[in-house]
């Protein structure tokens, strides 16, 4: 994926649909009727503690403080007493909390989980088989669950969407394909691409490569690069043709060098072009004097999560900072913190992509891979300690 540093963060659009009870899928693949419509009919299968509407709505009793599932054994409530909840969560933000006798919160979580396993399976099927990978309707169909909230609950468990899944497996095994086949054509068709002309509309962006380039492990690559000299230490800058794809520190050039080569085995490495010199110049500037924007294209290449990461850390204006918890909120998924810590470790062009910027919850620093006094340095130098 190509892009310039001072590229805004776009999030991925939200369903428009509105929201249904989430229902879980009965043994045989139907979908069950949608049996209880209004509060009374609830207040009845609650009475009748009828399981068959497990996962189809909650209640919380007011008196308790307590929210149940249907079938919960719990003491009949008064119905001046009860409120009906779609989800456990709309449950928790009107005050409830989970029954510990019908564990309604953990039935939803078991749900979810086995629900998403399925989705997945069923993407990686019909990519496997060269089908065209099932639109998010019909996944609806086959759970049981709204299309808003399966995209919902799918995108927080995967960091990922059902499509973007989808993508993502079938880039897997076009790069296999490459690997095996004789021809680009064959490889394309293979992975289960309609015609070639659809494949490269966005080739690079899959492949992070041409598909040439990707089916010779990189070779016919060209990246050039320098090793200059920072007060924070030696700095390795490398670029393809598309734009800076490193910018790495060590104590060692020598080390910064061949971490580059082993990164790109197959390309043609250039040293000290002095074309690139300017480039050179302009990243050890900004490290001593980190104001502004590094306005430099990029040639970044990671997987669809990480790329998102990416891009909100570039929202982190110089002498800011904001947490893992906080940058998780920012891509719309709030428990993948830790996702969200690995991708900042894998990024590969420091300062440009400013993952010195993130630090712990606790105001402390937390790791970086290029050393902590040097992130502590630089949050210094930006006004941000």
């Amino acid at each position: 994926m190509h892009y310039p540093l001072r590229a805004t963060l776009r999030m991925p659009t939200r369903m428009l649909s509105a929201p249904r009870s989430a229902t879980p899928q009965r043994e045989g693949g139907a979908r069950p009727p949608m049996t209880v419509r209004s509060d009374d009919a609830r207040y009845a299968a609650l009475v009748a503690r009828d399981a068959t509407c497990d996962g189809e709505f909650y209640y919380g009793v007011r008196t308790t403080g307590v929210f149940c599932k249907p079938s919960c054994g719990a003491r009949t409530p008064k119905r001046e007493n009860v409120s009906f909840h779609a989800t456990t969560q709309d449950a928790v933000a009107a005050g409830f909390r989970a029954c510990k006798r019908c564990r309604p919160d953990e039935v939803e979580s078991t749900l979810h989980r086995d629900v998403i396993t399925a989705v997945c399976r069923t993407i990686d099927e019909a990519i496997a088989a060269d089908r065209p990978a099932p639109t998010l309707a019909a996944l609806s169909a086959r759970t049981g669950f709204s299309t808003f909230h399966l995209h919902r609950i799918f995108r927080k468990a995967t960091g990922l969407t059902p499509r973007e899944y989808a993508v993502a497996a079938r880039a897997t095994k076009l790069r296999t394909a490459l690997a095996e086949r004789r021809t680009i054509s064959e490889a394309i068709h293979e992975a289960g691409y309609s015609s070639t002309s659809r494949f490269y509309e966005h080739a690079t962006q899959r492949l992070g490569m041409t598909p040439s380039t990707a089916k010779h492990g990189g070779a016919g690559e060209t990246v050039r690069f320098a090793v200059g000299e920072s007060s924070l230490g030696p700095i390795l800058v490398a670029a393809t043709d598309n734009g800076v794809c490193a910018i790495q520190f060590d104590d060692d050039p020598n080390t910064l060098v061949h971490a580059l080569e082993r990164r790109f085995p197959h390309a043609t490495l250039i040293g000290d072009d002095p074309t690139f010199s300017d480039t050179v110049a302009r990243v050890v500037a900004f490290v001593e004097s980190p104001r502004g924007t590094l306005d430099l294209p990029l040639d970044i290449r990671g997987t669809a999560f990480q790329e998102r990461v990416w891009q909100a850390l570039t929202a982190i204006a110089p002498g800011q900072t904001a947490t893992y918890t906080q940058l998780a909120q920012a891509i719309g998924q709030p428990r993948a913190v830790r996702a969200v810590a690995s991708a900042c470790a894998a990024n590969e062009v420091a300062i440009a992509i400013p993952c010195h910027r993130v630090i712990r919850s606790t105001g402390e620093l937390s790791g970086y891979r290029w050393g902590v006094e040097r992130k502590d340095a630089l949050l210094k130098r930006e006004g941000a300690r």
